[in-house]
Formats: C-alpha cells, sequence, structure tokens
C-alpha cells in the first residue's frame, strides 16, 4: 500500500512540474521540474518513506522498463542503421558530459564538506 501512494506522489509531483512549466512557459520538461519540487518535499517522512518504496519497486522492475524501448529500436531497425553512428556519438558524449559534470560537482561537494570539517 504504501508502494502505491509513493507512485501516486510521484505521479502528483509530475503533474505539479507540468502544471508550472505551462503556467510560466518554462523551457523545460515537467517531470524535471517536477522531480526540483519533489527533492525538498523529501525530507518529510510522510514523502520520502511511500516514495522511497515506490522507487524500491521500480527499480526492481526496471529491466521491464527497458522492453518497449527494444521493441522500438526493432520496429525503426531502418533508422538506426542511416542515423546509428549519429546516435552512438550521441549516447556516448551526453553520458561522458554528465558523468564528468558528476565528478566535478562531487568534487566541489566534498573539498567544501573537507573545508567546513577543518573549520568547525
Amino acid at each position: 500500500m504504501s508502494g502505491l501512494r509513493g507512485l501516486a506522489l510521484l505521479l502528483v509531483f509530475q503533474v505539479a512540474g507540468e502544471g508550472v512549466v505551462h503556467a510560466l512557459a518554462l523551457p523545460f520538461p515537467g517531470p524535471v521540474v517536477g522531480m526540483v519540487l519533489l527533492l525538498p518535499a523529501l525530507r518529510w517522512a510522510w514523502v520520502r518513506e511511500p516514495v522511497g518504496a515506490a522507487a524500491e519497486f521500480l527499480l526492481g522492475h526496471l529491466s521491464l522498463l527497458f522492453v518497449p524501448v527494444g521493441v522500438g529500436v526493432i520496429t525503426h531497425l531502418h533508422l538506426v542503421s542511416e542515423y546509428g553512428v549519429r546516435l552512438l556519438a550521441a549516447i556516448v558524449l551526453s553520458t561522458w558530459i554528465g558523468m564528468a559534470t558528476t565528478a566535478l560537482v562531487l568534487r566541489a561537494l566534498l573539498r567544501r564538506q573537507a573545508e567546513s570539517d577543518s573549520h568547525g
């Protein structure tokens, strides 16, 4: 039951994000704004615990979420053969940029934590 409540909360935050994007005409996807709204809400146990249960369920069945993507690739194999090299380059480059950004942010946060530990 907690997992269903968590899934409902995730959907509520997604809809809230969509509403904010449409109301303010923001150039961001609604689900991304919903995740930003969810982040501070995770401080409260009544949000964190059900969302955690839903996340565990979804991660446990993550492989099933790749089935539609696989079917789409097989269905549009002619597009993959035509644009495959460009797709591969975009995937590799965006993955590298994401990993590099994550590493830089982590390094900055660890440096800030070490400075605050040495001063405090």
